[in-house]
């Protein structure tokens, strides 16, 4: 048996009477009568073949089969109630607008969210959405207003405003067991390390410290940076950290630096938007401010280089 529009009065109704186990104490909440509700109830009876409500003299209780309904109304309307909230939560106050950002997740992990709250005192009436994807995004209808992508900066049909370069170098926990005694890049290689399935690693750097021969296989493999880190901190082994991305865990010396060089990237972090699509002045502000930060992030990388 489906259910039909003519029912939803009716289940209304039903649903304050059994939250109530008093038909006039529905019909009060319902400002409606007695016998209006009464005749509700009735109509779902009929309609379901079942006893809905036991009456007596002080009111009405539930039968086993009034229980199921009234349960499963519950549950309908509280689950519509929070898709109401979620909805209205999406409404734009008065003179808000709304970006739709999508980041790396190992950036919006590491960088972009712990300076958010920079970006939404400067702005108030900007509403954002972050999304975090590792594929390069679509811009299609559907798509965001915006997309933070490590790459070379050069896409067919897409403006790319630089952000920041990037660069690697050798970190650990300083609990990592061997740490004390690394002196030189070489010794680095006795360790247990951690890759990050970047384009460049370990084999790139090493060969940039002047190591020829080292053996590479005994790595342990994270899909993304931010994870790679976490590992690395909670002793896992050694990372090739991204200068960006570890600075919080430098900061707060979860992680030290290793000997050896700083290797700069080919790729870059750029804040992207279709070419023929004129950012929104909420997205021109985030791309400003995006910059902004990335420079001041690049000070402070250079620094604790």
């Amino acid at each position: 048996m489906s259910l039909r529009s003519a029912w939803l009065p009716s289940l209304h109704v039903f649903a304050s009477a059994a939250r109530h186990q008093n038909l006039a104490h529905a019909a009060d909440e319902l400002h409606l009568t007695a016998s209006a509700v009464s005749h509700h109830v009735r109509k779902l009876e009929t309609l379901l073949g079942v006893t809905l409500f036991q009456r007596h003299a002080r009111g009405v209780a539930l039968t086993p089969e009034g229980g199921v309904l009234a349960d499963a109304v519950a549950a309908a309307v509280t689950d519509i109630d929070a898709a109401i909230a979620a909805l209205a939560g999406l409404r734009r106050p008065q003179g808000a607008q709304r970006v739709r950002v999508n980041v790396l997740p190992s950036l919006a992990a590491c960088w972009l969210v712990p300076r958010l709250p920079r970006f939404v005192a400067a702005h108030p009436q900007i509403r954002l959405t972050i999304e975090t994807e590792r594929t390069l995004t679509r811009f299609d209808a559907a798509g965001p207003d915006l997309v933070v992508r490590h790459g070379p900066g050069r896409w067919p049909g897409l403006t790319a405003h630089f952000l920041m370069d990037d660069a690697l170098f050798p970190a650990a926990a300083p609990t990592l067991p061997g740490i004390e005694g690394i002196a030189a890049p070489a010794q680095i290689a006795r360790l247990p390390l951690i890759f990050d399935l970047g384009l460049e690693g370990w084999r790139e750097w090493f060969r940039a410290a002047g190591v020829r021969t080292v053996r590479l296989a005994n790595m342990h493999t994270f899909s993304d940076a931010d994870d790679a880190l976490n590992a690395a901190a909670a002793g896992l082994g050694a990372v090739l950290a991204r200068k960006h991305l570890a600075q919080p865990f430098l900061a707060d010396g979860r992680l030290v630096r290793l000997p050896g060089p700083v290797l700069p990237t080919r790729f870059a972090y750029y804040a992207v938007h279709p070419a023929e699509r004129t950012p929104s002045p909420a997205a021109a502000a985030l791309i400003d401010w995006l910059q902004r930060e990335a420079h001041a992030s690049s000070v402070a990388a250079n620094a604790m280089a």
